[in-house]
Formats: C-alpha cells, structure tokens, sequence
C-alpha cells in the first residue's frame, strides 16, 4: 500500500500550475568606435533599420505623446515598438513591444553604450515573458536578434 501526503500533493500541484518565470536576455559586445560615435549609431530610434541585418525597413510614428517604430523583418513580419525612455547624455534608451511575432509578451528592453578600454561596449537586455514556447526557446530567439544586430554594429563601428 503506497500512502501519499495530501500536502505534498498539493505542493505538487502549485508548482505544476505556477507560471513561467520572466525571461531575462543580456548581451554585449565592444567596439573600438567612441561612445560619441557609437551612440550616434544606435542612438536613432529607427537607425536599427540601418545595422540590424533582420530590418528591411523602420517607420517612426506618433500617438498620443509617444514615439513608435514599426519594424519590417526581411523574412516577413512586423515589429510594432514603443519608446519608453531616452537620454542622450547617459546614452541609453529602452523600449517596449506592442505586438510581434515573436515569442514573447510583456517585452521590454534597453539599450546602453558605456565607455571602456578599447573604445565604447554596448549593452542590450531584455526582460520578458516567454510566450507560446518554453523560455528557453524564446531567450534563444532573442538572444540570437541580440547576437546579429551586434555582430553588424561590432563590423561598422570598426
């Protein structure tokens, strides 16, 4: 006979019914351009239509008070963004998805250039909830769209 603890049941199933935790995504690279020159880069709301590989096109509208960007992928799709804060002498700005085909709900991320030795490092993170698919998944996504934007900034900023 096999005896189980109702309490043990039930800390089973609260963990079986808890949600996915928020997924967090970091990812930087250095580059031997000056944080001057670096920020003027990346700092365009829309300039990400200039280095990020997966951008055929960026357009920059206006609602209500607010700046968005919609981002048109080269393989299809639509990005619709959100700016949440900018501030040219910190160099950094953060923003937010509105709706995307990516795996992902609740999104926010930010984008930072800091000075270093060799000339400026940029950050990029994300905070946000995996959105059908497990989270490894969608911080592998990310992380990838992370990974190429950098890449292309790293071979420009030379």
């Amino acid at each position: 006979m096999i005896r189980t603890s109702l309490p043990l049941i039930g800390l089973a199933a609260c963990v079986l019914a808890s949600p996915a935790l928020a997924v967090d995504v970091k990812k930087s690279v250095d580059v031997s351009a000056s944080p001057k020159a670096t920020w003027k880069a990346i700092g365009d709301f829309c300039g990400i239509g200039k280095w990020h590989p997966a951008i055929a096109k960026c357009e920059i509208s206006k609602k209500g008070g607010a700046t968005y960007r919609t981002l048109t992928l080269k393989g299809g799709g639509e990005v619709h963004e959100k700016k949440l804060d900018w501030d040219d002498a910190k160099k950094t700005y953060s923003y937010s998805i509105e709706s995307s085909p990516l795996p992902v709900a609740n999104y926010t991320a930010r984008m930072t250039v800091e000075p270093s030795a060799s000339g400026s490092t940029i950050l990029w993170t994300a905070h946000f909830d995996a959105k059908d698919a497990p989270d490894e998944k969608a911080a592998e996504t990310i992380g990838s769209i992370f990974d190429g934007g950098l890449a292309s900034l790293k071979n420009e900023l030379k």
